[in-house]
């Protein structure tokens, strides 16, 4: 049984870091505290009085249970050598463990060896009769640039390659490795995963809502999904807004996004820069400030499309949100310095690392993970066992 006084140790992929540490701090601080009350100035969260804050009863995610009595304490531990043999293979050593692992596998490059990680910590270590390792990875088992489902004949879907590899993480004393995952490219995919690990499946829309609470226009604030995906995922948190659902077609080069809502009818097309037509079909985004949703973003080239529609039919302002800022290629810049369309704001998590410096530029402002991943450590992954 593990030792209550003892802290929980907390690794990290090198990308990681900088998260890590702020997690490992705001757990300690909350175990000490023993309670859920804290100082804004040490969590820096938007403080909402309690007939302010978003209605989320159907939503099970840890992080934002209340907090437990009698948790134990995290310490991060920066005492993995990460290395490579002259081949290019990871070349690995780990010093001390009983841990939480915090992984991200935004790159093929980085995969294999946290995979390695994982693999030997259960084997290495299994007779502590911890629970652990708990994995928690940034992002969906599709890794973001993976395929997630199979289209055509032949189409292969690596995004339940990249769960089996996971699922092979060994049993450890305790029972099964969990894997928390913020915000997963489709909910079907946790079925990807065999019964040797426990998906675990979290969200950072939390943090969007408190941060449109605390708009000066909240009151005009409508949310628009540039996809029916989306739309299935996510409109359940948003139930006191209009909710308004693109819809993309592609019929060969041709990519054509529709803005549906129920209240009005009315279609508009026109060219977009030689990429596909925008369809307006139906919706009334007329004096809103829209903000779309959705898990990820690639080239963003959706979500422009998406924001011209919603301001042809009457949008003042459109802003945006994706819990993965994925860019491949330095695609965010096209948000920067497009004059042909601006997003008032545009929302990321830190669940990739270069999304801290990308959110230096406006219109990106960052939400940090960090708030979310320690208030679900501290109401179920540190609690004392008694």
């Amino acid at each position: 049984m593990a030792n209550p006084n003892e802290p929980v140790l907390l690794y990290a992929h090198p990308t990681m870091r900088t998260l890590a540490k702020q997690i490992a701090l705001q757990c300690s601080l909350r175990a000490k505290m023993g309670t859920d009350s804290h100082p804004p100035e040490t969590l820096n969260i938007p403080q909402q009085s309690p007939e302010k804050k978003p209605k989320l009863s159907f939503h099970r995610s840890l992080s934002r249970g209340n907090l437990l009595p009698g948790s134990r304490c995290v310490e991060y531990r920066d005492t993995i050598r990460w290395e490579k043999f002259q081949d290019g293979f990871p070349n690995l050593f780990i010093e001390d463990v009983h841990l939480i692992f915090l992984g991200s596998f935004h790159d093929p490059s980085v995969i294999f060896e946290q995979l390695s990680v994982l693999y030997m910590f259960p084997r290495d270590h299994g007779k502590s009769g911890h629970r652990g390792p708990d994995c928690y990875c940034q992002g969906g088992p599709d890794g973001y640039c993976q395929d997630n489902k199979a289209i055509l004949e032949g189409h292969m879907a690596t995004a339940k390659t990249l769960a089996s590899m996971m699922s092979a993480i060994p049993l450890t004393a305790r029972g099964p490795v969990q894997i928390c995952i913020f915000d997963i490219h489709a909910l079907q995919e946790r079925f990807y995963f065999s019964d040797n690990i426990i998906p675990r499946l979290e969200s950072a829309i939390p943090m969007l809502l408190e941060t449109i609470i605390g708009l000066p226009d909240k009151d005009k604030i409508a949310v628009a999904f540039p996809d029916d995906g989306a739309f299935k995922r996510f409109h359940q948190f948003f139930p006191d807004y209009d909710t308004v659902t693109c819809v993309k077609i592609r019929d060969g080069n041709t990519r054509i996004v529709k803005v549906k809502d129920g209240e009005n009818q009315g279609r508009k097309q026109e060219d977009c820069h030689g990429q596909g037509r925008v369809a307006v079909l139906a919706g009334n985004p007329e004096g809103k400030h829209v903000v779309i949703v959705d898990d990820l973003v690639q080239t963003g080239g959706t979500l422009i499309n998406c924001g011209k529609a919603l301001v042809d039919k009457g949008a003042t302002d459109v802003s945006a949100y994706a819990t993965h800022a994925v860019f491949p290629n330095d695609s965010w810049k096209k948000f920067t310095d497009n004059d042909d369309f601006k997003f008032k704001n545009f929302w990321i998590t830190d669940s990739i690392p270069h999304a801290v410096e990308i959110s230096k530029h406006e219109p990106f402002k960052l939400l940090s993970l960090c708030e979310s991943i320690s208030r679900m450590l501290m109401v179920y992954d540190l609690k004392q066992e008694t």
